[in-house]
């Protein structure tokens, strides 16, 4: 019996606390109201109002009074109007529509002036929100078009990068274009040619040495006594290997020192075990042979008290020693070399006499083109006249380039060609990124 006590004890003190606590939170709950009436009807605070009707909400259960929820729906229609976004209207709105059904479940006499009140407020909270959806679409379709925009920008940005990347002239270097608009290239220290638009006339993968002068190119399988080598003439972008030397002389293994070529297109070198120059005809495509009658030209010579002696077997006397005529350069300037081997002894300037060392003068000329020759003195190339005397520098007939391509060297390795702001290689062209989009506009 005792325990019933406590326990009936224990349930009467349980329901008076709670009907005590609920009577304390409806008279915080009534208070709260009557400050949201206040702020309303004194100040037109909506703001007050709302936090004063929130705190009166958490301590009601729910609600059984149609004023309150009418008031719920004025304070958020009116607060609805003051947010920034639209989505934060929509969700006050939303809460305003919530009230006003909540009013109607709870007041049902529709003849009354303030069922008809409540009834156009709800009609106002429907249109209000009607309207905004109506904005908040329009906005996200106007969001997924820019979208939809960006993504056809990016993609358009895709399709000139990968064309931009595809348009880089992959090598190591690139020479300046002369006026034929010809350069060379190198490649893994390999050289080959190229047009201003990066076509490749000759490929880089045997020559590692060239010669260019007066619009020929002269390719070389090695820098110094090259075994191999190719002639491109850029006037007209042909090109050729030449002949085997062992073809011009059985005992020769390589060209020796090789000249520049000159605008006559002519190309002298002097190959090793040989008793004359390699002349060359890079136009004729053949051997440049010396077809004057030697025994009359030695007589010529001699009258003219340029020489002294001469031998049938065509060799020369000059003072006290004997020399193998080597044939012509053009200009009066003949190379000698010496008897007992076929090493070069120097060369024999008709114009005066003179006689010019291959040891202490030019150990090598080149063919007679615009009075002028090329020689090799030293390590050092000059230009010299019919008698060997110095003159001022040449200049390369074709070296000045007339184009408009200029060569952009890329941060990741490889070229540009570029022409009036327009990248090329070859038949492919890329303009800037701005014009390129430009040329795929919007569809409306």
């Amino acid at each position: 019996m005792k325990n019933m006590k406590k326990i009936i004890l224990s349930l009467l003190f349980f329901i008076s606390f709670t009907v005590v606590e609920a009577q304390k939170k409806d008279a915080i709950a009534k208070f709260y109201l009557k400050r949201a009436y206040e702020a309303i009807e004194s100040r037109v605070d909506y703001q007050s109002a709302q936090f004063d009707f929130e705190e009166a909400m958490d301590r009601i259960d729910t609600i059984v009074d149609r004023q309150i929820a009418s008031l719920g729906a004025s304070i958020y229609y009116e607060l609805h109007l003051k947010k920034p976004t639209i989505e934060e209207k929509l969700q006050f709105l939303a809460k305003a529509r919530e009230y006003s059904k909540l009013y109607f479940s709870l007041y049902k006499d529709s003849t009354s002036e303030e069922y008809l009140t409540n009834t156009g407020f709800s009609i106002k909270i429907g249109e209000s929100t009607e309207v905004l959806e109506q904005e908040l679409e329009k906005k996200r379709q106007e969001t997924l078009k820019k979208q939809k925009e960006l993504r056809r920008i990016d993609s358009l940005k895709t399709v000139w990068q990968n064309k931009y990347n595809s348009l880089v002239f992959e090598t190591d270097s690139i020479y300046k274009f002369n006026k034929n608009n010809i350069a060379l290239y190198t490649k893994n220290g390999f050289l080959g040619i190229i047009n201003d638009v990066g076509d490749i006339l000759f490929e880089a993968d045997e020559f590692k040495d060239a010669l260019v002068f007066d619009g020929y190119i002269i390719l070389k399988n090695r820098v110094s006594e090259p075994t191999k080598i190719y002639s491109f003439n850029t006037n007209n972008s042909e090109g050729f290997l030449l002949p085997r030397i062992s073809d011009f002389n059985p005992l020769s293994t390589h060209y020796g020192t090789v000249m520049l070529p000159r605008g006559n297109g002519l190309l002298v070198t002097y190959p090793n075990n040989a008793y004359k120059p390699f002349i060359y005809d890079l136009n004729a495509r053949k051997v440049v042979q010396f077809n004057k009658n030697l025994q009359d030209l030695f007589k010529d010579l001699k009258k003219a008290d340029k020489i002294d002696k001469y031998n049938k077997d065509d060799q020369i006397k000059i003072g006290k020693n004997w020399y193998n005529f080597g044939g012509h350069l053009g200009g009066g300037v003949y190379p000698l070399y010496e008897t007992e081997n076929t090493k070069l002894f120097g060369f024999l300037c008709s114009l005066d006499g003179s006689v010019l060392r291959a040891s202490s003068d030019y150990s090598a000329i080149g063919t007679f083109y615009n009075n002028n020759f090329q020689a090799i003195s030293g390590t050092e190339s000059v230009w010299i006249n019919q008698n060997g005397t110095k003159l001022n520098q040449v200049k390369e007939e074709a070296k000045d380039y007339l184009g408009n391509s200029e060569i952009k060297k890329l941060e990741a390795g490889g070229f540009h060609i570029m022409k009036e702001g327009i990248i090329v290689l070859g038949e492919e062209k890329l303009e800037k990124m701005s014009l390129f989009l430009q040329k795929f506009p919007k569809k409306q």
